[in-house]
């Protein structure tokens, strides 16, 4: 039996493999930073073997509330992946318990998202007719950071923005993405043809693409946590904020959106902007709006449970849609989309998953494209 994790995104450390009852994991940290919850690795030589995997400092994980309830996730040939049952937490360890049908399994935290995949995205969405990819600079890795610019620059339309991934581990937000592009891009859809003909739509993917490579939950290459870093982003450590709210101030802003996932809240929600210095009523009305045309297109999206207030305390504008929207004083929005299921409306097989995650990324046009003709009107 082997059990292995380098490859893109891959993170764990074995303890101990000599009894497949009781095989002894860590969760391994960020590169450069403390947080640990991600794992993602392959394991090997346990065909029809029950398995007993415990993850010993589960306890100790950057959001360990996010362990009850939670099921662990698997996939044999790295497109279907799906909910281990035997998943429990208990005395401060994650124990999946599993018996594979054959020698080669991957296990994750959540559904991966390669950066072959994100490549591929960036392929397509160039050889649309619709749409461009501008390179924005380099990462601390020295990767790419790249922008999805959609629509032209013409008279009256303007700008939005949408950011995905500030935290690596949080897959599903690419996920969206990808979603909202497809949609977006397909010239057969009304709602995306009236919101490219009234905007110029800034996407940036993956925010983050080292800390995705590394297998990091929270961090980029240099340690930082990028959405606490838009208040002063520093070029050298945090480049990927620095250069993405560089091009902002250049392009402007009218409405923002960061794609993100909660380990805890077994829900899909906003964090809102009510605390930002600066709120005004019309922005609360156009908040509302915003957030009530969501609900009606997404069955999968509610309003009763979410981030409580004074969750950020001094830290408010160095997240991005809080500094977004004090600086530009437009509709500016956190979606959070859940690790383990949706509550109100589960599904046994496969939780939240990254079909499910592109679905409700589609579903954004169309309060896009309602706050689009509202604005209009004014």
């Amino acid at each position: 039996m082997k059990i292995s994790s380098a490859f893109d995104s891959g993170a764990i450390e074995v303890v101990g493999l000599d009894d497949p009852a009781n095989l002894r994991l860590r969760l391994r940290k960020d590169n450069a930073a403390d947080f640990h919850q991600w794992f993602h690795f392959r394991l090997m030589g346990a065909a029809g073997t029950p398995l007993r995997m415990v993850f010993e400092n589960a306890g100790t994980a950057a959001y360990p509330d996010g362990w009850p309830d939670y099921r662990c996730v698997a996939s044999y040939d790295r497109q279907n992946w799906f909910r281990i049952a035997g998943t429990r937490y208990e005395n401060g360890e994650l124990i999946v318990e599993h018996t594979p049908e054959r020698d080669s399994i991957y296990y994750a935290y959540f559904e991966p998202y390669s950066h072959e995949r994100h490549l591929d995205l960036l392929a397509r969405a160039e050889l649309s007719p619709y749409a461009r990819v501008r390179n924005l600079g380099s990462t601390v890795d020295g990767r790419d950071l790249d922008l999805v610019v959609v629509g032209r620059d013409a008279p009256g339309r303007v700008p939005v923005w949408i950011i995905a991934r500030q935290h690596p581990g949080e897959t599903m937000a690419e996920w969206f993405v990808e979603g909202l592009l497809e949609r977006l891009l397909d010239g057969a859809d009304p709602v995306a043809r009236k919101v490219r003909e009234r905007a110029v739509l800034y996407i940036v993917p993956n925010m983050n693409p080292d800390g995705g490579v590394r297998g990091n939950l929270r961090t980029n290459a240099a340690g930082r946590n990028l959405n606490r870093e838009w208040r002063e982003p520093d070029p050298v450590a945090s480049p990927e904020v620095f250069l993405v709210r560089a091009e902002m101030e250049r392009t402007g802003c009218t409405l923002f959106l960061d794609i993100h996932g909660d380990e805890a809240l077994p829900y899909v929600f906003f964090s809102t902007a009510e605390e930002v210095p600066g709120f005004t009523p019309e922005a609360a009305a156009a908040q509302a709006k915003f957030v009530d045309t969501f609900r009606a297109v997404s069955p999968d999206f509610q309003t009763e449970e979410g981030y409580k207030p004074g969750r950020f305390g001094e830290e408010l504008l160095t997240l991005a849609s809080k500094w977004v929207a004090n600086r530009f004083g437009c509709v500016s929005l956190t979606l959070e989309m859940p690790f383990k299921d949706n509550a109100i409306l589960p599904d046994g097989q496969v939780g939240w998953n990254g079909a499910r995650s592109k679905r409700m990324g589609a579903a954004m046009l169309n309060p896009i494209l309602r706050h689009l003709e509202a604005g209009q009107a004014r």
